[in-house]
């Protein structure tokens, strides 16, 4: 998911990711994907092979970076620079990584700074695939690529199907966008021993209850916590499924998504899967109510001055998936106050079987429903209670995390 105002965060801010990129087409890329990276906080070093310099100058790196961009193995800092960036890089991404980097990385070529540099370390390191389909298809490419990822341990992110250069059609060889680069960055910087090899549920969004083929009952959630909190798992090593509403949001990077319309339809995609989630986070803003009964055809305002609805009570997902759960599973509640919001937060805890409630008042301008930033409580299962500052959602995520992550360890 891609942040709209970027700002320094965890798990990019202090640290150190060196960028290598090759000659391809795909190139002009990198350079969003190394502005972001800065914006983000991190220290960016670019590599650009003698063949890169071909599709993106080295001006437009440094303008965003604010970095020299570095190209010669045998620069005046010594022939040691690739030593020196292998050490110190926290991670390294390529991207994008063309057939012939990929090549000559499987081999344990050292024939220029980028390939001596991936020699030289050991930060995790991210291949992004850009080619064309029939290259990418090639035996040897896809040799090359297993043993990039299966020998050396590089991550390998893409490619997508999608349009490719001029005249070449669509296919599979499309370097990921931008967004994803930077968040499979965030994955190599962010995993946490706690969340490695985990399964997260996440719900997400509002529910649509249908009056007619035209008409819904429904609510103002943007669902932009739920997928911050997807994204934001994913990166900490977890393997995530997001039960989604629907929303205008692009799907969070990593995280499997099931998107449902109803309540009812929210309760069947979460109660097949929470018997296998090590943690769940109950982000989702389900009506509370649906109509009784749902017509077939459009309801005609012509000959009415009045429309009655009958409402039922939809499921409570939580509480109806509850013997469902994984023992010794975390859970995590979302409440929306308008009065007594510990002291509702704390009933709910307990009424529901949470570790941690995530509380907010509604009402305030700005903040919550529609919004870009919130103004939460946490309430745990332990008596503690902490209002947190108003901040993005992006960072709430990281914060909710936090806390469940101190919960996995007592495990």
């Amino acid at each position: 998911m891609n942040s709209p105002a970027l700002s320094p965060r965890p798990p990019w801010q202090g640290r150190r990711v060196v960028l290598g990129v090759s000659g391809g087409v795909a190139a002009y890329k990198a350079v969003q994907v190394a502005r972001d990276l800065t914006r983000l906080g991190a220290d960016v070093d670019v590599i650009a092979t003698r063949a890169a310099q071909h599709f993106v100058g080295a001006l437009s790196f440094e303008g965003v970076t604010g970095r020299p961009v570095l190209t010669d193995m045998f620069s005046a800092e010594g022939a040691a620079l690739h030593v020196r960036l292998g050490q110190e890089a926290d991670a390294v991404a390529v991207a994008p990584a063309t057939a012939d980097l990929l090549a000559r990385a499987a081999q344990g070529r050292a024939d220029d700074l980028l390939t001596t540099t991936l020699l030289a370390t050991r930060a995790p390191v991210v291949f992004c695939p850009a080619m064309n389909d029939r290259m990418f298809a090639h035996v040897q490419v896809q040799r090359n690529l297993a043993h990039c990822r299966d020998v050396l341990g590089y991550r390998i992110a893409g490619p997508e199907t999608g349009a490719l250069a001029a005249g070449e059609g669509d296919g599979p060889g499309r370097m990921l966008e931008p967004p994803a680069i930077v968040q499979h960055v965030g994955r190599a910087l962010g995993a946490s021993k706690a969340f490695e090899g985990t399964d997260v549920l996440v719900t997400s969004g509002p529910t649509r209850e249908a009056l007619d083929p035209v008409r819904f009952v429904g609510n103002r959630s943007s669902g932009r916590t739920g997928h911050a909190l997807a994204e934001a798992a994913w990166r900490r090593g977890a393997r995530v499924t997001l039960v989604s509403g629907p929303v205008a949001l692009p799907p969070p990077t990593g995280a499997v998504v099931v998107r449902v319309e109803s309540g009812l339809e929210m309760l069947d995609a979460v109660a097949s899967r929470i018997g296998q989630a090590d943690v769940v986070l109950f982000a989702a803003a389900v009506a509370d109510f649906r109509p009784e009964s749902q017509s077939a055809a459009k309801v005609k305002r012509e000959g009415r001055s009045a429309l009655g609805l009958e409402l039922v009570a939809n499921p409570d997902v939580a509480q109806e998936t509850r013997a469902a759960r994984k023992p010794g599973a975390r859970v995590v509640g979302f409440a929306l106050e308008t009065e007594a919001l510990v002291e509702n937060a704390k009933k709910k805890l307990v009424a529901k079987g949470f570790d941690l409630v995530v509380a907010n008042r509604a009402g305030e301008a700005g903040v919550g429903l529609e919004a870009d930033a919130n103004r939460v409580t946490l309430v745990d299962g332990e008596g503690s209670v902490e209002a947190l500052p108003l901040m993005d959602k992006e960072a709430l995520a990281e914060a909710v995390l936090d806390r469940v992550q101190a919960l996995l360890e007592k495990r």
